[in-house]
């Protein structure tokens, strides 16, 4: 069946079936979404546009409709979260008028959208911080994933979906190729790459990797049945699919291949980071990384590349994290001005 003329209204429970599908399909996003990222479109639309706008006839909503909407939710949420708002509202209204129940979006003539919040970039640990922290978490069950953070800059989700096939101990290098995404639909679940440079491989170090090998040697001891006191002797092998970080208890259990809660995870780093004295999330270790690569020198693009991240967004982040980078470049051109400027 076809689309109905636009002359004929939309009742409201229709628009409020027509909204809530939207969310869910193609026409929402004009490039796949991750799945959290569609349920979040579904809560924000449930929870703060359908109670006002939900019950209205879709070609009764007009702009002094959706201004109302935005003054209702202004002191109520951050400017983030009113953004959204205005995107998911914009993006359903405007797949109306692709599928023809609407002629023109209202959101055209809208007076005020919320504007763009200043994204939160974290804060960035300097040398001894970064020590002291991960001296710290010595003893915790959570000790060499924030020493892979810390010394790789990846994400939470691909720490937590690493294999131990994505390790070459002989050469140290690491591919980074999936992720971990937590979602309500499909719980825990293994994804690709948001983008095709957030796969690559990075060279890891020998401390690190001297990390992973400890941690490994315990894995294999598990499958072996040899208590820690006793060396291996036995000539065992780890599933293929075997993560790095498997769920604790499922590798109690012989199961090497359920991911951790990220959820839990980032519960229980930021329990630990606070008994220390940080006020930090675990994805603050990618951007401590991510600093003190460039506080050294190293060339943008590599560290970049090394993090599956955007130049441009690197360089923008690091500007607001630290004012290390305008001090440095004012201390370099003022150098050159002395023999310039002063004559």
């Amino acid at each position: 069946m076809g689309p109905r003329p636009l002359e004929e209204e939309t009742t409201g429970a229709e628009v409020a079936a027509f909204n809530n599908r939207l969310v869910s399909c193609s026409e929402l996003r004009s490039a796949e979404k991750p799945q959290r990222a569609l349920e979040r479109y579904g809560e924000l639309m449930r929870t703060h546009i359908l109670p006002t706008l939900g019950e209205l006839k879709l070609q009764k909503i007009d702009s002094t409709h959706i201004d109302a909407l935005y003054l209702s939710i202004e002191d109520k949420m951050s400017l983030s979260t009113a953004r959204a708002v205005h995107n998911v509202l914009g993006a359903c209204l405007a797949a109306a008028v692709r599928t023809r129940k609407l002629s023109v979006s209202p959101m055209q003539h809208v007076t005020k959208v919320p504007p763009k919040a200043e994204g939160d970039h974290g804060i960035a640990l300097n040398e001894q911080e970064l020590g002291k922290l991960i001296t710290g978490f010595k003893g915790h069950s959570l000790f060499t994933i924030v020493g892979t953070a810390a010394f790789t800059g990846a994400r939470r989700g691909e720490i937590l979906a690493l294999r131990w096939s994505d390790l070459d101990i002989q050469e140290n290098p690491l591919r980074i190729e999936r992720s971990v995404e937590q979602t309500s639909k499909y719980k825990l679940r293994f994804k690709g790459p948001k983008k095709e440079n957030h796969k690559r491989t990075i060279k890891i170090d020998d401390d690190l990797l001297a990390l992973l090998l400890a941690e490994r040697d315990k894995h294999l001891r598990l499958v072996a049945s040899v208590p820690d006191s006793a060396p291996v002797t036995l000539i065992v092998k780890l599933p293929h699919e075997a993560l790095i970080f498997p769920d604790p208890q499922a590798m109690l259990n012989g199961d090497f291949a359920t991911p951790r809660s990220a959820v839990s995870v980032t519960k229980m780093f930021a329990r630990k980071a606070s008994s220390l004295g940080f006020k930090l999330r675990l994805h603050d270790l990618r951007g401590t990384h991510e600093t003190l690569h460039l506080d050294r020198g190293t060339p943008v693009h590599v560290v970049a590349t090394r993090c599956g991240h955007n130049p441009a967004t690197l360089l923008r982040n690091y500007a607001k994290r630290t004012r290390k980078a305008d001090t440095t470049a004012a201390g370099i051109i003022g150098s050159i001005s002395k023999g310039i400027l002063g004559n």
